[in-house]
């Protein structure tokens, strides 16, 4: 099987994310904002460290359960500091608690997180065709100034456009990958 480029040769986590979800479209609310704290902690670092770490994010923050997330004070983000097992940032770690309640308030003005995300591109998929290596979009540039402006953190218009590929709202599998017509 032809894969992109950057899913050849690799790991095989790496491998079975590319095969089983980066472009798949996401409509599951939990999973969309999952996704969407290991994409703000993603920045600056790789993708293959946040997926070996993924379970601990999961565990240390509650099973991304926002409700909790949004309530967290000074005693969680010192034991989230004293975690080995996720990114010890501050700055990510407030800014997920942030994130958390901009996700709780943009839930309750759009009745779910998939209408939100989904809402920019008309429920559809953006389907790149010419294999171009993309970082940013005007998708992305709008996308990042609205979270930034709902007050999510570490959401700029790089992470925000790795976030949209992750979920499905932009299919960035190469024309050539058995995955491109799939998803």
């Amino acid at each position: 099987m032809k894969r992109c480029k950057w899913a050849e040769n690799v790991e095989p986590i790496y491998q079975k994310y590319h095969d089983e979800k980066w472009g798949v479209p996401c409509h599951d609310d939990r999973e969309l904002f999952a996704m969407l704290i290991l994409e703000s902690f993603h920045c600056g670092l790789s993708w293959l460290l946040i997926l070996k770490k993924r379970a601990n994010f999961e565990r240390a923050f509650d099973g991304f359960d926002a409700e909790k997330m949004a309530n967290y004070g000074n005693d969680k983000i010192e034991e989230l500091m004293a975690d080995t097992g996720i990114v010890r940032n501050r700055r990510k770690i407030t800014a997920a608690i942030g994130s958390a309640r901009a996700y709780l308030e943009t839930v309750k003005e759009f009745g779910s997180f998939d209408s939100y995300i989904w809402h920019f591109t008309e429920g559809k998929t953006v389907k790149n065709t010419d294999d171009v290596f993309r970082d940013r979009s005007e998708l992305s540039d709008k996308v990042a100034k609205d979270m930034k402006k709902r007050g999510f953190g570490f959401m700029g218009t790089v992470t925000v456009y790795s976030y949209l590929q992750a979920v499905g709202v932009i299919n960035d599998h190469e024309t050539t990958c058995y995955r491109y017509n799939e998803v």
